[in-house]
């Protein structure tokens, strides 16, 4: 079992604090969210990295952007413009990447 396949039941009280990191943020949420993107279909974002390129070395990109996120360094990608048809022309939809 790995650091990201944690138990549901775990505490966050049980979960170790970290020395200079300047935000709480449990391993398990960015599992829970890796989940999702995979179910709903992720598409490859703006840097063009496919579900299936991000899940062939999950535990370190998984890591890496916990890592960041924690730390403060992590700041979202652009939003990507996908134009959408409507009545009387097209629409400029974002897209988070």
């Amino acid at each position: 079992m790995s650091e990201w396949d944690q138990p549901e039941g775990r505490s966050r009280m049980s979960e170790p604090m970290f020395q200079g990191k300047s935000h709480d943020i449990p391993k398990r949420l960015i599992w829970a969210a890796w989940l999702k993107v995979k179910s709903n279909g992720g598409a490859a974002g703006a840097d063009g990295v496919t579900i299936e390129r991000f899940e062939a070395r999950l535990q370190d990109n998984l890591y890496k952007l916990w890592n960041r996120m924690v730390s403060g360094s992590y700041f979202p990608g652009p939003v990507r413009a996908v134009e959408i048809p409507k009545k009387g022309g097209t629409r400029v939809l974002g897209i988070p990447t």
